[in-house]
């Protein structure tokens, strides 16, 4: 039994889903998942495995930022996790972008030294798996979904001195921030996993828009069902 996740393995699915929000987590489960078990609340930081269209499929929330998701990635991994799918939203930083819309992100910079204890002296540049990447952009193709794939900025930050600190971002094709996915992407790597994060857009950093807690929960539950389908 891991230290953060009161699970043994084979109470883990090969497919886990990572929300931050441990509310989320529960959501999931409650909506989609048949025969659901919580199979961890250490920290309130709940932990299900279900089945969904007969097929087996863990969610653990992650919480907020790179440090909270990589205890539980590592965990996740050694407790037997193959496809680790982060499930988050994100601030846009494309004016393009609206409210709602689903990201699938291929790469993911940050401002974070997580990944310099790796490679100190040097930049490491964190990718999606390409195969989930591939056949989750099919898949939501296939149903009718408008995704957008590119380049996401991971930060530690959430609250910017610089209220135009994206812009930078955005003129080299970054698309969208959040706090989580160049630490998944590089756990992923180095224990040989799969790994994806797959946003919604909540709000936007151009435009000041801010999505309705409905629209979120709405976007959210949208995005999860396509997540579920690579189970």
């Amino acid at each position: 039994m891991s230290i953060h996740i009161s699970a043994n393995k084979g109470d883990i699915a090969e497919t886990v889903l990572l929300p931050g929000d441990p509310l989320r987590a529960k959501a999931i489960a409650d909506n989609f998942l048949t025969d659901a078990v919580c199979y961890n609340n250490v920290r309130g930081m709940l932990g299900y495995t279900g089945l969904y269209n007969g097929k087996r499929v863990s969610v653990q929330g992650t919480g907020m930022g790179m440090p909270s998701l990589a205890i539980y990635v590592n965990e996740l991994i050694q407790l037997g996790a193959k496809r680790l799918i982060r499930v988050g939203t994100c601030g846009a930083y494309n004016g393009d972008l609206n409210i709602g819309e689903i990201i699938i992100a291929l790469s993911a910079s940050t401002d974070s030294n997580i990944n310099d204890h790796y490679f100190p002296g040097a930049s490491y540049a964190p990718t999606a798996s390409f195969n989930l990447l591939h056949k989750t952009y099919e898949a939501a193709k296939s149903e009718g979904l408008n995704v957008l794939v590119g380049p996401i900025f991971s930060s530690d930050i959430f609250y910017q001195d610089d209220p135009k600190h994206y812009e930078k971002w955005a003129d080299f094709g970054i698309l969208a921030v959040e706090m989580e996915s160049a630490a998944l992407y590089a756990l992923a790597a180095k224990h040989n996993v799969e790994a994806l994060a797959i946003l919604t857009v909540s709000d936007s950093l151009v435009t000041g828009a801010i999505a309705s807690a409905e629209e979120r929960e709405k976007n959210f539950l949208k995005m999860a069902t396509l997540a579920l389908g690579q189970a």
